[in-house]
């Protein structure tokens, strides 16, 4: 090829030459160009093609973020290896980008992936004896299961869930608290609870507040059922004793789930966060929740008066 010029690509595809020094630039050096094709990102000829360019760049940013957050947290305790916890993992798309570009050049940590579905976990197990990815374990447990499950240690440094449905969200919370973690990572899928409990007393609600009419419409009802849980989330999250960042996770044309909750713990839990989550549960009918959902500490005399 002659000097200065650079290789045509097609609007659609773009392969990889072998050698590492001419990847692609969505490509990172040092990354596993077997693991991109078992992921299916690149075909089997080493194409890129738009779509896996959409998946691949979310899957980056929110790398960058994690990155930030294990780095952190790698430089407070040097002496051991850092864990993390992927719930609703799937194919354990995200862990394993995790691991190949972050767990794989150090020689500790461990990554624990989280799946209902036993076909995918024993896949994901395959594919990481295949990679030599020996710190990765994959089971077969729901998130709250895997709360109490003696295969996984007693603190989990981090705790990621991707496009977790509905209140699996939620259950990757408590298994954050219950297992302390010093981070945590969401980003919310298809919040349908909060909805459900707004359409059961919604005509209790009309003659009750003019509030009301934000959920008289189904396509209202989703929207602000979606909106509402994920306030309450962050609002249950401090009274915990995190401090929380809401971003978003990519541009809203690559996908309509992209609300990016961070969770910091602090050990503070915020009084006015619990007292305003009881406010708006009791506003809009939904004191149910705290039962299950957003159940706070009995008394709560640790918490400060501060403002969230």
């Amino acid at each position: 090829m002659t000097a200065g010029k650079k290789p045509k690509q097609s609007a659609t595809a773009a392969t990889l030459p072998a050698d590492a020094g001419g990847l692609a630039p969505e490509i990172r050096p040092g990354q596993s160009v077997e693991l991109l094709k078992e992921l299916h990102i690149l075909t089997r000829e080493g194409k890129l093609n738009q779509d896996s360019r959409r998946k691949l760049k979310q899957v980056y940013h929110l790398y960058q973020f994690i990155e930030k957050l294990l780095l952190e947290l790698e430089g407070q305790q040097p002496e051991r290896g850092l864990t993390l916890a992927d719930h609703g993992a799937g194919k354990s798309y995200l862990g394993f980008i995790i691991y190949d570009l972050f767990f794989k050049q150090r020689a500790q940590g461990h990554i624990y992936g989280i799946e209902t579905r036993p076909e995918l976990v024993q896949k994901s197990r395959e594919l990481a004896a295949r990679l030599g990815f020996a710190r990765m374990s994959f089971l077969n447990l729901s998130v709250a299961e895997a709360t109490q499950a003696g295969e996984l240690p007693a603190h989990i440094d981090l705790v990621t869930a991707l496009h977790a449905c509905d209140t699996a969200t939620d259950d990757a919370i408590a298994f954050g608290l219950q297992k302390q973690a010093r981070y945590m990572v969401l980003v919310p899928c298809c919040q349908a609870e909060v909805a459900r409990v707004l359409n059961t007393g919604k005509a209790l609600s009309l003659s009750r507040t003019p509030l009301a009419e934000l959920w008289r419409h189904p396509l209202h009802t989703r929207e602000l059922g979606s909106q509402i849980t994920n306030v309450m989330r962050c609002l249950y999250l401090e009274a915990m004793g995190y401090q929380v960042t809401v971003t978003e996770l990519v541009g809203w044309e690559h996908s309509l789930k992209n609300e990016l909750i961070i969770a910091r713990h602090t050990g503070q839990r915020k009084r006015a966060a619990a007292q305003r989550l009881h406010s708006i549960l009791e506003e809009f009918g939904l004191t149910s929740l705290l039962q299950t959902r957003f159940r706070l500490p009995e008394g709560q005399p640790e918490m400060s008066d501060g403002v969230a």
